[in-house]
């Protein structure tokens, strides 16, 4: 036994460089084949992406007898792309995303946590789910044109958000309209009165 341990310890130190080159080489491929498919992986991610893109939607409310609000031109099916999740898509249809369960049980999901990319979803005709004074604030809109003067005449429906998002086309930018208004608006600039005249600092 001892005895060919040693012709075999023999054996290898003869061919110590060539094994050694062996391993040198095999490495080097295995590393060239690592890079390639991590930068052709990169280059691919875009295009499987773009494929699995849904058609833009334009969110319309509007209020049935009973006063639920129904986003509409629903159903609709979202295709869903890499780092969607049900919230999110559920704020793309129906302005909020509260109404996931509807879109899990429209589509028998049991676990919502995992949608796949490229999974087809249907996004049901369903009512929203949250309270009625948020839903009278964005539904009696009386206009979605963009506001362009520095100057603007309070209608019924208005709320600072919606007018800094057609004047600022930004809803966070409302912070500065009560800034500018304050005088007139008072402590709370959740409430704003028809006909105001608020100025839009520009």
């Amino acid at each position: 036994m001892e005895e060919t341990l040693k012709v075999w310890l023999k054996r290898l130190k003869l061919h110590e460089s060539s094994i050694s080159m062996f391993f040198g080489a095999l490495v080097v491929i295995v590393i060239a084949v690592l890079l390639y498919n991590f930068f052709t992986g990169t280059e691919k991610q875009p295009t499987q992406t773009s494929e699995a893109t849904t058609p833009e939607y334009t969110l319309n409310l509007s209020e049935e007898e009973g006063g639920n609000v129904i986003p509409q031109g629903l159903p609709v099916t979202h295709t869903v792309a890499r780092g969607d999740h049900l919230w999110g898509i559920s704020e793309k249809y129906y302005g909020n995303g509260y109404n996931w369960p509807d879109i899990a049980q429209a589509n028998n999901i049991t676990n919502p946590g995992i949608i796949v990319s490229g999974q087809e979803l249907t996004i049901p005709k369903v009512a929203l789910r949250f309270s009625s004074s948020v839903v009278s604030a964005q539904t009696i809109q009386p206009s979605q044109q963009m506001i362009t003067g520095s100057s603007y005449t309070v209608v019924k429906g208005d709320n600072l958000w919606n007018i800094a998002v057609r004047a600022y086309q930004d809803g966070y930018a409302w912070p500065n309209i009560y800034e500018s208004n304050k005088e007139l608006i008072g402590s709370n600039p959740g409430v704003i009165e028809v006909g105001m005249v608020l100025i839009l600092p520009r």
